[in-house]
């Protein structure tokens, strides 16, 4: 749990910074139901190392295996639905109109939570 005092001190540095930067990647996307690289998958995708699947090397041997993960991976983000956390940065945004979003994640969780300021790696 945050002490008051540094929950205080937070507000106030966010109220007088002139530039506000804050980083993403994809635990925001947890949430809402798309699995980071590192999340064990279950039912078919389970016996599959996502780290192997994204590699040339993947790829090269079995092109189609990896197109259909990705069909797969496609498939979670059509579905998912902005969270709570995605919301959150967007109000931040709203409120501090100087602050820029910058995010590591493909899917478009960040915009649909009406996210204006993002800068995609």
């Amino acid at each position: 749990m945050t002490e008051p005092s540094s929950t205080l001190q937070t507000v106030e540095w966010l109220r007088t910074s002139p530039k506000i930067v804050i980083l993403t990647g994809a635990g925001v996307s947890k949430e809402s139901g798309v699995p980071t690289f590192r999340d064990a998958i279950d039912g078919l995708w389970a016996k599959y190392d996502p780290q192997q699947l994204a590699t040339k090397a993947a790829f090269q041997a079995n092109p189609k295996l990896v197109w259909d993960w990705y069909e797969y991976r496609r498939g979670l983000v059509r579905q998912a639905q902005p969270n709570p956390g995605h919301i959150a940065l967007a109000a931040l945004e709203k409120r501090f109109p100087e602050l820029i979003l910058i995010t590591q994640n493909v899917d478009d969780l960040h915009e649909r939570g009406r996210s204006q300021n993002i800068i995609h790696l």
